[in-house]
């Protein structure tokens, strides 16, 4: 653990959620709502989205324990009734944020491969070689994160479409208290949360090498 690392850590964070949080304003945008425009979170200006706990701390703290690195973003302004298609809009525009995580990690992974930084043999023991693989681990862990089906993270959006009128009632109830709850979860379930992720994040890379035959 060096101050290298932390450097690091923290600029491959900013990228990341600062991306996450812009595609999910141009999505809410994109189907009609400008809310996000109007109190200025439409930008990649990363000072507009982040979160001193979720965004910088949080993460940072689980990369210097050596878990999975995972983290959130103050969430986009939205308002539902100006989403077209209804739920469903909704939903796209949330999975939105998590699934450009997800395209950050195989774009580094494959710049990675080309640049012989990722190889049959592992990661290069060098400078390049810990940012690429940072920035794949990183990204894997917000979308991994942020796609679990639990109120207020982006997967839940997906139960929203979904679930009856009764059962979208009791998850906005929950979605009120979204940061204590996401605290919660990493707090009191890390040891489960870490197995769930670690297990997905593997499944994803084992489906990056057989992409990119390493």
């Amino acid at each position: 653990m060096n101050i290298e690392g932390v450097l690091i850590i923290f600029g491959v964070i900013i990228i990341s959620m600062t991306l996450h949080e812009a595609v999910h304003a141009f999505v809410g945008y994109f189907l009609g709502d400008v809310t996000a425009k109007a109190q200025g979170r439409l930008t990649l200006n990363p000072l507009k989205h982040i979160d001193p706990v979720l965004t910088i701390a949080m993460p940072i703290l689980l990369y210097i324990m050596g878990g999975p690195i995972f983290g959130g973003a103050k969430p986009v302004p939205l308002n539902p009734s100006r989403i077209r298609h209804g739920e469903w809009g909704m939903a796209l525009v949330a999975v939105a944020g998590p699934l450009t995580n997800l395209l950050l990690a195989f774009i580094a992974f494959g710049i990675g491969v080309i640049f012989g930084v990722i190889s049959t043999d592992g990661i290069a023991a060098t400078l390049a070689g810990q940012i690429i693989w940072l920035f794949v681990q990183v990204n894997l862990g917000f979308f991994i994160f942020n796609m679990l089906p639990i109120p207020p993270l982006d997967g839940s959006r997906v139960l929203y479409a979904l679930a009856p009128e009764g059962a979208r009632r009791v998850m906005e109830q929950i979605e009120r208290y979204g940061l204590v709850i996401v605290l919660l979860i990493v707090l009191v379930a890390s040891p489960v949360l870490s197995t769930i992720m670690l297990g997905a994040m593997q499944g994803i890379l084992e489906a990056f090498m057989f992409i990119f035959r390493v």
